[in-house]
């Protein structure tokens, strides 16, 4: 994919408390009149259209809507793992489209913790290199040592300091997705993108895992955006929108 744009200078320098430099942009992240259209053989098919959305720093955004509504989509796109075809999306005053693909990744590595529904851990390796390996590559700077011992931490957070040995095989589902979000959340990011995490757990396990995503993310001072069909989960958060067939509904307008 060819960008219009590189950027040589480390992007989470860009990242600063300070929105002086956003433009009055007052959001830490924020979505501005997305279009998101793929081609399906010879014809186009809108995913989304005109979205708009902000969420500050330390919120809990949860965004909710039935199957195919384009959730998951819109969560590639703020993730940069996707572009989208109309409108922007700006981190903290740092414009998404001004960035090369290296430059999205390096946004990624440093500043976006993300867990996944599948829960996507290494099978090969126990619990804590799974969450170490993510520090090593999020964290270059820091020695093994250190990784290992922030990744301790990071289990320990999520009631996994009598795991850290066990592989992926040996955990239950809740058990394997906090060691998701342990490894999302141990470098300490300031954005947490959540898609579906409860979906593979039955509903008990799931409501505990996302009070402790919640609970984690508000302790460290991270701002989330949660993707959930439920919306019993998305009413924890700080506040819930609804996506429809592409769009984002007005306040208690039910979905389509």
């Amino acid at each position: 994919m060819t960008t219009s744009a590189s950027t040589s200078a480390p992007v989470f320098g860009a990242l600063s408390s300070d929105n002086s430099s956003n433009g009055g942009e007052s959001g830490l992240i924020v979505a501005r009149h997305l279009d998101y259209t793929v081609p399906v053989g010879s014809q186009s098919l809108k995913i989304l259209n005109d979205v708009s959305l902000e969420v500050s720093p330390a919120e809990v955004l949860a965004i909710v809507g039935p199957s195919g509504s384009g959730k998951t989509s819109l969560l590639m796109l703020l993730a940069g793992l996707e572009r989208p075809t109309g409108g922007d999306i700006t981190l903290n005053g740092q414009s998404l489209s001004g960035l090369s693909e290296d430059g999205l990744a390096e946004l990624r590595r440093q500043a976006v913790g993300i867990v996944f529904q599948s829960f996507n851990l290494v099978p090969s390796v126990s619990a804590l290199d799974n969450v170490s390996l993510a520090l090593e590559i999020a964290r270059p700077d820091l020695k093994l040592s250190e990784c290992r011992t922030l990744a301790r931490e990071a289990l320990e957070e999520v009631g996994l300091g009598h795991r850290l040995e066990h592989r992926p095989s040996a955990l239950s589902g809740g058990e394997q997705q906090r060691v998701g979000l342990a490894r999302a959340m141990a470098a300490r990011p300031r954005l947490l993108l959540a898609d579906e995490p409860t979906g593979n757990l039955d509903q008990e396990t799931g409501a505990r895992v996302i009070e402790l995503m919640f609970s984690l993310a508000r302790k460290h001072k991270t701002a989330i955006i949660l993707i959930t069909h439920d919306p019993v989960l998305a009413k924890r958060a700080d506040r819930m929108l609804t996506l429809s067939k592409g769009t984002i509904l007005p306040p208690g307008t039910g979905a389509a």
